[in-house]
C-alpha cells in the first residue's frame, strides 16, 4: 500500500488517522484532502487545501485506500442540511473514486446506532449503504467512544467538554469496554488494516475496530 488518500484530516478522527498513516513505513505518501491547512510537517504529506472538497483534481493517478473522516453533529441542524454534509457530499467523493480507482479500498466513519430510527442514524444509513454499494472494496467502521491519543482534539465543543469530562476514566473504558470504546490510534491502525487485509464484516462496530491489526 503505498499511496492512501485522508478526508477529514482536520477532525479528532481524521488527525489519529493521519499520523497513523504518516508513521506506517509501508505508506509512502498520504494525500489529506482538506478546506484548512492541517498544520501537519511530514515528507510524506501531500496536502490539498481547497474550500470544495468534492474537485477530485490534482489528485494522483494510483490511490490504495481513502479513509473518509468527515462528519459533523446533527445536534441544531434540519433533516435536509444534515443530509447535504453527511450523504450527499460523501457520494460526491465516493461515486466518482469508485469509478476511477475500483481496486482501492474506501473506510467510511460512521458512528454506533447508525442503525437506529433517529434522524441522523437515518442519515447515516442511508449513507453506509450506498457507499458499500459502490464497486471498490468499501467498509463502515461505527465507533462509540474515542479516546483522544496524541493531542488531537474535536472541533465540536460539546465533544471537548465532554472528552474532558470523561478523561479519568478513558483509558479504563478502552481496556475493559472494547465493545463501546476505541482510541484515536487504534482508528488509524484499524483503517490501514482493512486497506491491507480486508476483514469478515464490511460494518465494523467498536469491538471489530478494536480486533484489526494494521
Amino acid at each position: 500500500m503505498k499511496t492512501v488518500l485522508v478526508y477529514g484530516a482536520t477532525g479528532m478522527i481524521g488527525q489519529g488517522v493521519l499520523r497513523e498513516c504518516l508513521l506506517d513505513p509501508q505508506v509512502e505518501q498520504v494525500v489529506a484532502v482538506t478546506r484548512r491547512p492541517t498544520g501537519v510537517s511530514d515528507p510524506k504529506l501531500v496536502e490539498i487545501v481547497r474550500a470544495d472538497v468534492t474537485d477530485l483534481s490534482g489528485l494522483p493517478d494510483t490511490i490504495d485506500a481513502c479513509f473518509f473522516c468527515l462528519g459533523i453533529s446533527s445536534i441544531g441542524m434540519s433533516e435536509d442540511d444534515y443530509r447535504a454534509i453527511t450523504n450527499d457530499l460523501t457520494l460526491a467523493i465516493a461515486t466518482p473514486l469508485a469509478a476511477r480507482h475500483p481496486s482501492m479500498t474506501f473506510v467510511y466513519v460512521s458512528g454506533a446506532g447508525a442503525d437506529g430510527r433517529a434522524m441522523w442514524a437515518r442519515v447515516r444509513s442511508k449513507t453506509e449503504q450506498s457507499v458499500l454499494a459502490l464497486p471498490f472494496h468499501g467498509y463502515v467502521v461505527r465507533p462509540a467512544f474515542i479516546q483522544p491519543m496524541h493531542g488531537e482534539a474535536s472541533r465540536t465543543g460539546w465533544v471537548r467538554v465532554a472528552l474532558d469530562a470523561t478523561r479519568p476514566l478513558q483509558s479504563l473504558m478502552v481496556r475493559y469496554v472494547p465493545s463501546y470504546a476505541t482510541t484515536t490510534e487504534q482508528m488509524g491502525r484499524a483503517m490501514l488494516g482493512l486497506a491491507r487485509h480486508g476483514f469478515p464484516r464490511r460494518v465494523l462496530e467498536s469491538i471489530h475496530i478494536n480486533a484489526v491489526r494494521a
